[in-house]
């Protein structure tokens, strides 16, 4: 372990860096294949096999990144593990609920009779619903530090709305990579609609973060990191006008560029997430406890990273294969 320098500092930072990765990973590939189940009110009868169809393959190893997270703020940080756990009690358990709804009505709608099948249609959006809103409110709660005021929540519950909205985003910008017809010009329509509620949500949080605290500001505001970080709204910006323009050609002829919606938003997710991830390094509770603080024995977390280099690779290569399989379009859902 002296090999790579002192431990107690590059084993923390590492556990944060992965933690942090497998959080990005999971925002964007479980974000859309929850924006697809916030679009079924939106789709027609005949439309919503093509949406599940579209996300059948991925959803469930999606969410795989999720619980890689969490297992890694549990092993690496404790007892930042119970505060933010404790603060977030009520919407983890909203999120749960979402999530374990999603995963049985999407079973039972392919097994269910015909006439439970809208029944089944309906839990899934609720499921999705639950879990958006959920994992939005609970951004807000931690970029206000965990702290239960009226003030907090209201700017919490706006942030579930907006996130909310930006799922629904990126699920249409998958669906337009995915699909094709009618189905990809509806979800045209849908993105062009909802790019905006991502927009306001992106800024409403930048706008916000800096303000948490005076360390935050300085961080942002002082000289020369404002010149350095100005690029992170300039780039944004440039993207949501990209963003604009190609939702306005598309479709084209072969259905080319129909996958840039979909990397422009991936983008846009990556860069509203690095700046956020910046202005609270090195904190993993804001304001109160850093990696540093919170990370378990480097002996202890040696043996981990050990392991983790197996199973890492291992979730990222089944990923991988799992997309590269399953590419192209989405074809008819059929369950004989």
């Amino acid at each position: 372990m002296e090999y790579f320098g002192d431990p107690a500092i590059w084993i923390p930072w590492t556990f944060a860096a992965l933690m942090g990765l497998s959080i990005l990973i999971y925002v964007v590939l479980d974000g859309f294949d929850l924006g697809v189940g916030l679009l079924m009110p939106l789709a027609d009868e005949d439309e919503k096999d093509r949406l599940v169809a579209s996300i059948g393959p991925f959803w469930d190893a999606n969410e795989t990144w999720l619980v890689l997270a969490v297992g890694l703020l549990l092993v690496a940080f404790p007892p930042a593990h119970g505060i933010i756990l404790t603060a977030l009690y009520l919407p983890v358990f909203v999120m749960l609920i979402g999530l374990i709804l999603r995963g049985v009505s999407f079973e039972m709608r392919a097994k269910a009779p015909i006439a439970q099948k809208r029944m089944w249609n309906g839990a899934f959006f609720a499921g999705s619903l639950m879990a958006s809103l959920s994992q939005g409110f609970k951004l807000g709660m931690y970029i206000m530090g965990l702290t239960w005021t009226l003030p907090h929540v209201a700017f919490a519950l706006l942030t579930a709305v907006f996130l909310t909205v930006g799922y629904s985003f990126i699920g249409a910008a998958w669906l337009i990579w995915k699909t094709e017809g009618r189905l990809q010009l509806h979800s045209l329509r849908w993105a062009k609609g909802g790019i905006w509620g991502l927009v306001l949500g992106i800024g409403a949080i930048s706008l916000a973060t800096p303000f948490v605290s005076t360390r935050i500001f300085d961080r942002w505001f002082s000289w020369p990191e404002f010149a350095y970080l100005s690029a992170l709204p300039i780039v944004s910006g440039a993207l949501v006008l990209f963003l604009w323009w190609q939702l306005a050609r598309l479709p084209l002829a072969e259905d080319r560029w129909s996958w840039t919606p979909f990397a422009a938003a991936t983008a846009l997710f990556t860069l509203a997430y690095g700046g956020m991830a910046y202005s609270f390094y090195p904190y993993v509770v804001p304001e109160k406890i850093t990696i540093y603080d919170a990370a378990s024995a480097p002996e202890s977390l040696f043996i981990i990273l050990i392991g983790t280099l197996f199973v890492l690779p291992a979730i990222l290569g089944y990923t991988v294969l799992s997309y590269y399989i399953f590419r192209g379009k989405t074809t008819a859902l059929r369950y004989d």
